[in-house]
């Protein structure tokens, strides 16, 4: 494996400001100002955790908090049973029934807001409907749905009755989307007829139907949601149900939630992996649960009478976290937003803010260097008093644009939270409590109470402050996936190092630790690119390109706001824009529209060591403009140029 190494821009000196204080007025009224926090839940570990347990309301009480007998299958309140839904619905009727849970906001503008009531109701009949249909227990339901208000409600649905939820990201193909089905062996798909993208209509029931094709069983059941209306008919098949009519016919029904160990699958979620055949990570319903609901409260310093808005997809695992169980467990209000952020024009998103009133604003880095591409003359046109608090979610965020989130979002005093986590870990990890801690641009912050890192060496040592290496966590933690989908045996090997002290979880990202414990992510060491907070393995990217006929190789990296694809091809193909839209359309296919490329590169070499191994991280510099140093370690050095000078004209 490759030492890592930093992505920071040159351009972004000095790398950080004197550490900046949290303003007082925010945190005379944070969750979290006590600051012997750290020291009680270091002294206390791991009953610690106890405190994000008692954010839920448990069916039976657990004693056990960890059982670690079976390390690294690392098991959290296993002797407890809760249900989700019931802990993100049915106990905050009593205390507000008629606040609003759910906000919708559609492509065109459309609006629809759930009370928890509604919701609770909605839910229910969805439930029944589901029950309808055969589903049971620990039965995999896949939702290939958009940002639209069925998602949530079928989340929360398949949790009521006890099936595990697979969501796979609307914009994926129907290829991507059959593998992930079979995979988790899931006999029914829930669906759309299609969404808006700007303004176009696509036909999601079509990539459905495909996909169906490509399984090798025959699914039970297909739900279809009527999104876009007369513009758009469909024609449902054998075993194809109408959502609307399937569910109204169970509106009024109530559906008891199903107690379920706080071990038990709550959810699978399907990731790249480093072999290019997506992972199904498993997260457990006890520890998940606890690990969001806290970390929503004492990380995003939410409070229930907050507006709060997660920007991410609910496709992904922020948008599951933090868009749904985290902000639905506190009781707070929360938005769905189904767009995009510069449709129908730039400030979108800052009108969106001023008009729903938005306390808490969690969104990506990308996006942010998009707002910045822009100009801060949209945001500051927009009323963004109600910002309370501004948080980062994804890639790195560099301190340039951490000072322009603050500056030009923030009016320079909202505080802004940082937070690393993965699909895997379920839960922030890393990040400053806003109520207590400095916050340095650009670095995530030092690990929260009750996690332990290490930043270590390739033998698993840990390093001197300031020095890059391997970022590890070095104790369980209530989120953390309970193992991936059918291989436990590949789950240790992928994630685990045993050393003397135990199992130490393999992040797969480098870092540096400085002298206060604050970590600075470098980003991935193991060839997996974030777009836009989709997590893609450069394996999976290249194995599609090299199907293309005349393509014998590529690379693929990201530029920090997409990706690039370097190809070489066969002497005798053309490389021209015809073979570049093969290329595309192939990633759309196996893939999806998130996997097309930016830029697509044709070189007549990749630059490689002497061992034959392709230097991505050169690639990334030569497509993000940085110096790269020495080459003469190359096979063939030469190539470099040629690729720095072509680059320039595509």
């Amino acid at each position: 494996m490759d030492a890592p190494t930093g992505d920071r821009s040159s351009s972004d000196e000095p790398p950080f400001d004197d550490p900046i204080e949290p303003p007082t007025a925010f945190v005379e009224t944070a969750n979290v100002s006590d600051r012997s926090i750290y020291e009680r839940f270091d002294r206390s570990w791991p009953a610690c955790w106890g405190e994000a347990a008692a954010l839920l309301e448990w069916e039976a009480p657990y004693e056990t908090v960890l059982d670690d007998t079976d390390a690294p299958l690392y098991r959290w309140f296993s002797d407890g049973e809760l249900n989700a839904s019931y802990n993100c619905l049915d106990r905050h009727l009593e205390e507000r029934k008629n606040q609003v849970a759910i906000t919708w906001i559609g492509k065109r503008d459309e609006r629809q807001s759930y009370t928890y009531l509604d919701l609770h109701r909605e839910v229910n009949a969805a439930a029944a409907a589901l029950r309808e249909l055969g589903v049971e227990a620990d039965d995999v339901v896949t939702l290939y749905l958009p940002m639209i208000p069925q998602l949530p409600i079928m989340m929360l649905a398949c949790a009521r009755i006890g099936a595990p939820h697979n969501v796979v990201f609307a914009g994926l193909s129907a290829e991507a989307l059959a593998q992930r089905m079979g995979a988790a062996e899931s006999e029914v798909l829930v669906t759309c007829d299609g969404y808006y993208r700007r303004e176009d209509a696509f036909n999601q029931k079509s990539k459905a139907d495909n996909a169906r094709i490509r399984l090798d069983y025959d699914l039970s059941a297909m739900v279809v949601v009527d999104r876009l209306g007369p513009e758009l008919a469909v024609h449902l098949g054998n075993n194809e149900y109408d959502y609307d009519e399937l569910v109204t016919a169970h509106r009024g029904e109530t559906v008891e939630p199903v107690a379920r160990n706080a071990t038990d699958l709550l959810f699978v979620m399907y990731t790249s992996g480093t072999t290019g055949e997506p992972k199904g990570v498993e997260h457990a319903t006890g520890g998940y649960l606890a690990h969001v609901a806290w970390t929503t409260q004492a990380v995003l310093d939410v409070k229930p009478q907050d507006t709060y808005w997660c920007a991410a997809d609910i496709g992904w695992i922020t948008g599951h976290s933090y868009g749904v169980y985290g902000p639905l467990a506190l009781g707070t209000t929360s938005i769905v937003y189904e767009g995009t952020p510069d449709y129908p024009d730039r400030n979108r998103i800052w009108e969106l803010i001023e008009r729903n009133a938005v306390n808490v604003f969690y969104t990506a880095p990308t996006a942010i260097r998009s707002f910045m591409k822009w100009g801060a003359e949209f945001p500051e046109r927009h009323d963004r008093s109600s910002l309370r608090l501004l948080g980062t979610v994804g890639e790195a965020i560099t301190p340039r644009a951490w000072r322009w989130y603050r500056e030009h979002v923030g009016d320079g005093e909202t505080p802004i939270v940082d937070t690393w986590w993965q699909t895997e870990t379920g839960a922030i990890l890393l990040a400053t409590l806003p109520g207590l801690s400095k916050m340095k641009p650009g670095a995530a912050g030092p690990p929260l109470p009750g996690i332990d890192i290490a930043v270590v060496d390739e033998t698993g040592e840990p390093i001197a402050p300031g020095e890059t290496g391997y970022l590890t966590v070095t104790k369980p933690w209530p989120g953390m996936l309970r193992g991936l989908r059918g291989g436990t045996d590949r789950y240790i090997r992928e994630y685990w190092r045993e050393t003397d002290n135990g199992w130490a979880y393999q992040t797969g990202d480098g870092a540096t630790i400085d002298e206060d414990g604050y970590v600075t992510i470098l980003g991935r060491v193991d060839d997996v690119i974030n777009v836009d907070a989709h997590r893609l393995t450069t394996t999976e990217l290249e194995a599609a390109i090299v199907e293309v006929p005349g393509v014998t190789e590529a690379a693929v990296v990201g530029d920090g706001a997409g990706l690039i694809a370097f190809v070489t091809v066969r002497h005798d193909t053309g490389e021209d824009e015809k073979l570049r839209e093969a290329i595309r359309a192939r990633l759309r296919e196996a893939i999806g529209a998130v996997a097309v490329p930016d830029r697509i590169v044709f070189t007549p070499e990749l630059p490689k060591t002497r061992s034959g191994k392709i230097m991505r991280r050169l690639l990334e510099d030569i497509a993000c403009g940085n110096e790269f140093g020495d080459i003469s370690a190359l096979r063939n050095p030469e190539v470099v140029g040629e690729i720095s000078s072509t680059i320039g004209n595509t």
